[in-house]
């Protein structure tokens, strides 16, 4: 019984994700993140349209820190549920100070910027 119950405890952050909603995520973009970010345009923080599948510091014409440009991550769901959750632990020495506490928060952001892709 206990591993079973071990088991679904590691299987939360899983099912958060997967169980992500988009439109939630919309909401929460707004309210959260568009004090720095957009979705076409580079402000503070960089543009996400497109945002699954890039290399991250790769987006031109947005000045990234050494150390993001040099992380050799991808963005997907995975590494982009890990920025969410702690940013400079991902990656040290980044400019991005903001981190979502909420895993079911972090799966709806990233059902909205999946929604970005063209």
């Amino acid at each position: 019984m206990r591993l079973l119950q071990a088991l679904l405890i590691l299987m939360l952050p899983m099912a958060a994700r997967a169980g992500g909603d988009p439109a939630h995520g919309q909401v929460l973009y707004r309210s959260q993140c568009m004090a720095c970010h957009s979705v076409d345009y580079n402000g503070v923080g960089p543009a996400h349209k497109g945002v699954f599948g890039r290399r991250a510091g790769s987006l031109a014409n947005y000045n990234y820190s050494p150390a993001l440009k040099a992380a050799g991550l991808v963005w997907s769901e995975t590494t982009l549920e890990q920025w969410l959750r702690d940013p400079e632990q991902l990656v040290p020495g980044q400019k991005m100070g903001v981190m979502v506490q909420s895993a079911q928060e972090r799966a709806d952001l990233i059902a909205y910027l999946k929604t970005l892709n063209p």
